[in-house]
């Protein structure tokens, strides 16, 4: 019970730490049970990949009791799966060294607290940059994919753009960069992945993104290139409406300045979960 109390303790610090200041986990070591619920409850987890490095709520030897499922400790929390599948991890470190890298790049983009502007670097990259190169970058047929970062390294300072969950719900970018030396967030959309249609995992990543991002006085801007949502039973029955509203709530709620850019097609209430101008764009 003490134990008990000791995790809901910390729980309670992570929840009045959320959104005052950025919090960010390094996962240098297993966890399981109550231990993996504070990193989760941060906005940001830095997971090391190799077999001394995992994190579950249940491990192997009670999946295969209660479930009669074999299963190895890295194929139920490893931090490939995690960074792939469950989109836990936000960032995958090769070793502690760049575990710390990887947090300092981070915290580069970020104020230290809710009540601060994000820091300001001059890039000595002009803001009247031409990027003339993405008309060439983007197809002129719809249906034909491409990659939206090759965009997004183009028109953002130095080409410099620090992605987050890059391994999950790959069909909507998002991270951070800085364009004429002042920080900002992008949402794009990303049809080299399910043609760029939103299912209910992009709209998880991309409306936890934004809320982040309003949360520390972060601008954002939409680069928009999407069909709408993924139709069919699948992702009705997982609940797309319930999470494809939390991209309208958060575009909704963001009081810092959103900026849209449709690249190429914008359809449907996609087109309105991209964040336009009704939304406060």
């Amino acid at each position: 019970a003490i134990a008990l109390e000791g995790y809901a303790t910390v729980f309670k610090m992570n929840t009045l730490a959320s959104g005052v200041i950025p919090q960010i986990t390094i996962m240098a070591g297993p966890a399981a049970g109550g231990a993996v619920y504070s990193p989760a409850l941060t906005d940001f987890i830095i997971m090391i990949k190799g077999d001394a490095y995992y994190m579950f709520v249940t491990g192997p030897e009670i999946t295969k009791v209660v479930l009669g499922e074999e299963v190895t400790f890295q194929d139920l929390g490893g931090a490939v799966v995690h960074a792939t599948k469950s989109g836990v991890v936000h960032f995958l470190a090769e070793n502690e060294q760049d575990a710390i890298s990887i947090a300092k790049r981070l915290l580069s983009y970020l104020p230290s607290n809710n009540m601060e502007d994000p820091p300001y670097m001059d890039t000595g990259d002009p803001s009247d940059r031409e990027t003339k190169d993405v008309e060439s970058i983007v197809p002129t047929d719809s249906a034909k994919p491409f990659d939206m970062r090759e965009v997004i390294y183009r028109i953002v300072d130095n080409g410099e753009f620090m992605e987050v969950h890059r391994h999950w719900a790959q069909n909507i970018v998002v991270g951070f960069a800085r364009v004429a030396g002042n920080v900002i967030g992008i949402v794009a959309n990303n049809s080299n992945t399910l043609g760029a249609a939103i299912d209910i995992d992009a709209a998880d990543k991309a409306a936890r993104f934004i809320r982040f991002c309003d949360a520390f006085n972060i601008p954002l801007l939409s680069l928009v290139d999407t069909p709408g949502y993924i139709p069919g039973t699948e992702q009705e029955y997982k609940g797309i409406i319930r999470h494809g509203a939390k991209m309208l709530y958060a575009f909704s709620e963001a009081t810092v300045p959103k900026i849209s850019v449709i690249i190429r097609k914008s359809y449907g209430g996609a087109h309105i979960a991209m964040s336009i101008k009704n939304l406060g764009a």
